[in-house]
Order: structure tokens, then C-alpha cells, then sequence
């Protein structure tokens, strides 16, 4: 559901990053929701493997899960019969660890949602001939990819009661709208298939959860969500797209950058007052990811709002991860037989998700899946109150729920039970901007 770059001549606003916008990391997520958050990651994966094959999987993002996790968080425990979480094997994108996933309609439809996007994104690297695409053997079997994954999305949507031909019509009228955007327009007019396309996958949730009360306002959801997506790729391209002659929604229209923050910021609080109105049975996992976590991406692109007194960087204090002493530490390895580790490791896709050694200093790294700590360093953050504010640090040995916390009620946050985090999504939580 989140805009990828442009590409010269045909525009390619239309499909999405592989990783998407939303991106947490430990420090922002308690464990429990950490948890959460991985089991509906790994329940994406495995409903794209079980429906449509291994290569369906190549099509799993972050921001897909979230209409995974919106079905499991308005329906109550057991109310879903075949949905819930299963116990999966071991993968090597857990480190070849089993783990509890997902599975339902929520990540059936989170799958099919992920595939017919996918697909349009293929056709358009066809179309732009983009890289190997611009090869005529690649380009007939992406054509037949995207062919065969517009199929199958079709058909596994349909068994969820959702129909895909609103997300490959949205990408039609994409192309449409970027061939006729002039300097001066409004670029809202370029986002508008996003936001259509993911308003519908957000309000088809509430049909699944057989909570139909809950369409309107997660149709609006669904909506700034896209707008937030669409816009925050734009920016963070811009400049490269600029260098490569690339189409970018931003530079087209002539909106600029405080501009283009300004709605990015509007979107979140947008998002923040329409979930407000949505009635669910565990906030908390949604609450942290639109409420909090699309905070966090809009610093990621434009920079963060400092508060005074807040010190927040991207780097880990030392030993907050990795405790142990460098006596502890085993000799580094040669050049070779380091190059022989990584290998062995990449393959195994220890470097992806998982705590390992380097490969040659031997020393304690996290995987690549879980450096998205862009400004998340909780060592300036000494208080409950700083987990409301610019730090936003709400995982590892925070205590944010003591009786003072944003000045909540006996148990904290206006007294509801939180799991170690005032932002963990409470119902009214004044962390949230939207809370009375």
C-alpha cells in the first residue's frame, strides 16, 4: 500500500516499497507488541507462500500487515473461527527460530491486498523498462508474473469478499493523473488513487471483524493513510529523482517541501482522530503503529520536533543490546574465512532479522530488519513523561505507567492496563493527540 518511486516517462507511483513506512523497532514497541507485530509480519509471508507460492513472498511489506493486524484488533478473543495464531516452523528470516503467526481472513486478504499491488509494480518496471526490465526474456516473465499474481489475487480476495479490481483500477487512474499533473496543481490530486485503494483495504476490514459500525471511519483511515504513504516516498525521493530525470509527484506540481510536511502532518493527525472513533477490541498494536509509528516515519523524511530537553539520536547506548564485556568476545576472523561466514549467513538470512556476529569482528550486530532506530535512542529519555514526548521511547526497561504518567490516573495513562508503556495504546491515552 506504499508508493514507490517514480520512473521516468510512465510513472510508477502506483506500487509500493518492499519494507513500506512503517517501520518499528524495539525501542518504540513493548516485547508483547513486538511480538504481535512479527507474528502478523511472518502470517503475511506464509498466507503469500500457502495461496500463491514462494514467489508470492518476495511481496511482503510492512504497511500490508496492518490490514492484518485491523482485523485481529476488532474482533474479540476466539470470535474468529480459523483465525488467530498458529505455531509456524523454524525460517531463516527468524534466525531458523518457530514462532507464533498470524493466519485468518485478516492475512488472507493482507496477502491478497500485498499480491495485486505487487503485480501492478512489476507491470510498471515492465512498462519503464526499469534496469534488467529493459531485458525482452525478463520482461515476458514479469509480464507473466504480473499476469499470474493479478489472477491469483483476484481469486483469494474474493474468498475474503474483497474485490481487487478497486486497487488495479486506483493504479490505472494513477498513470492517468501523472500524464496530466501541471506546476501548480494540487499534488492531493495525485494522490487520490493511493488513498482510494487503501481506504478500501482498510474498510473491508471492519466487514471481516463483523464490525460494520467501524467502515466509515477506517475508510477515512485508510484514506490519509495512503495520502501519508503516497506523499512521505515523494519526499524522500525527491532529490534523487530530480538527479535522474524521474517523474516525482512533488517537483510536478511544483509543491514544496514544508508543503508537502504540512499534509504529512495533517495526515497523522487525520489518522489519529479517525481511529478515535473506531471501535476495537485491543488498541494497542494499532494504536502504536498509525498513531505512533507514522509520527515517527514523518521525522524519519522531514526531521524530528525536538522538545527541549530531549536528547535523541539513532545510535544505541553502549551495551543496551549486547551486554557483554569485550573479554567475552571470540578472536576476530580472517578475511577469507569472514567472507565464508557471510555467505553462509546471508544465505541463511541470519543478517536479515536476527541478532548475530559479524562475520569477520565477531562482534554483536542486530540484523538488518531491526535498524530502524532512526532517532530512537532512549538515554535522553530518563523520565515517564518522556515517553510522550520527542524521545517517543516505549520499549526496553521503560517504566511509563507509574500513577503520574501523562498525567494519567491511579494505574497511568487515564488507568487503563498498559503492558509497560503509556503508549502502548490505551484507550484515551494522552500521549495520543486526539485524546480528551
Amino acid at each position: 500500500m506504499t508508493p514507490d518511486h517514480g520512473a521516468a516517462g510512465n510513472g510508477g507511483y502506483g506500487g509500493w516499497r518492499v519494507f513500506g513506512i512503517i517501520r518499528p523497532c524495539r525501542h518504540r514497541l513493548s516485547e508483547q507488541l513486538q511480538a504481535a507485530w512479527v507474528a502478523h509480519l511472518c502470517g503475511l509471508c506464509l498466507a503469500l507462500r500457502d495461496d500463491h507460492g514462494q514467489l508470492a513472498r518476495t511481496a511482503t511489506n510492512y504497511d500490508g500487515l496492518i490490514i492484518s493486524v485491523l482485523v485481529e484488533a476488532q474482533r474479540s478473543a476466539g470470535a474468529a473461527p480459523g483465525g488467530g495464531r498458529r505455531k509456524a516452523g523454524p525460517c531463516p528470516l527468524r534466525g531458523m527460530r518457530s514462532a507464533e503467526v498470524a493466519q485468518g481472513e485478516g492475512a488472507r486478504l493482507a496477502a491478497a491486498v500485498s499480491l495485486a499491488l505487487a503485480s501492478v509494480k512489476v507491470r510498471d518496471h515492465v512498462l519503464d523498462a526499469d534496469g534488467v526490465f529493459a531485458r525482452r526474456p525478463v520482461a515476458v516473465g514479469a509480464r507473466a508474473v504480473a499476469r499470474r499474481w493479478d489472477r491469483q489475487s483476484a481469486g483469494s480476495a474474493t474468498a475474503v469478499g474483497f474485490d481487487t479490481a478497486v486497487l488495479l483500477a486506483a493504479a490505472a487512474r494513477q498513470d492517468e493523473l501523472e500524464r496530466s499533473a501541471l506546476p501548480g496543481d494540487s499534488v492531493l490530486l495525485v494522490t487520490e488513487p493511493t488513498e482510494t485503494a487503501t481506504a478500501a483495504a482498510f474498510a473491508h476490514t471492519a466487514v471481516l471483524a463483523d464490525r460494520p459500525a467501524n467502515a466509515a471511519a477506517l475508510r477515512e483511515a485508510g484514506r490519509l493513510f495512503g495520502r501519508l504513504a503516497h506523499l512521505l516516498d515523494a519526499a524522500e525521493d525527491e532529490q534523487a529523482d530530480l538527479a535522474a530525470g524521474a517523474w516525482n509527484p512533488l517537483t510536478a506540481t511544483g509543491t514544496d517541501r514544508a508543503e508537502a510536511e504540512r499534509l504529512c502532518r495533517d495526515a497523522v493527525h487525520g489518522i489519529r482522530l479517525a481511529l478515535a472513533e473506531v471501535e476495537l477490541a485491543d488498541r494497542a498494536l494499532v494504536h502504536a503503529l498509525l498513531a505512533h509509528e507514522t509520527e515517527q516515519a514523518v521525522d524519519r523524511v522531514f526531521g524530528r520536533r525536538r522538545a527541549p530537553g530531549h536528547r535523541c539520536t539513532g545510535e544505541a547506548r553502549a551495551g543496551q543490546h549486547f551486554p557483554h564485556p569485550p573479554a567475552d568476545r571470540k578472536p576476530p576472523r580472517s578475511a577469507l574465512a569472514g567472507c565464508a561466514m557471510w555467505a553462509l549467513m546471508a544465505c541463511t538470512c541470519q543478517l536479515m532479522c536476527t541478532e548475530h556476529e559479524d562475520p569477520w569482528s565477531r562482534e554483536p550486530k542486530r540484523g538488518w530488519c531491526d535498524r530502524n532506530c532512526n532517532g530512537c535512542d532512549c538515554s535522553g529519555c530518563s523520565g515517564c513523561g518522556d515517553c510522550c514526548g520527542a524521545c517517543r521511547c516505549c520499549g526496553e526497561g521503560a517504566n511509563c505507567c507509574s500513577a503520574d504518567c501523562c498525567g494519567g490516573g491511579a494505574g497511568g495513562c487515564d488507568g487503563c492496563a498498559c503492558d509497560g508503556c503509556c503508549c502502548d495504546g490505551c484507550d484515551g491515552c494522552c500521549c495520543d493527540a486526539s485524546c480528551t
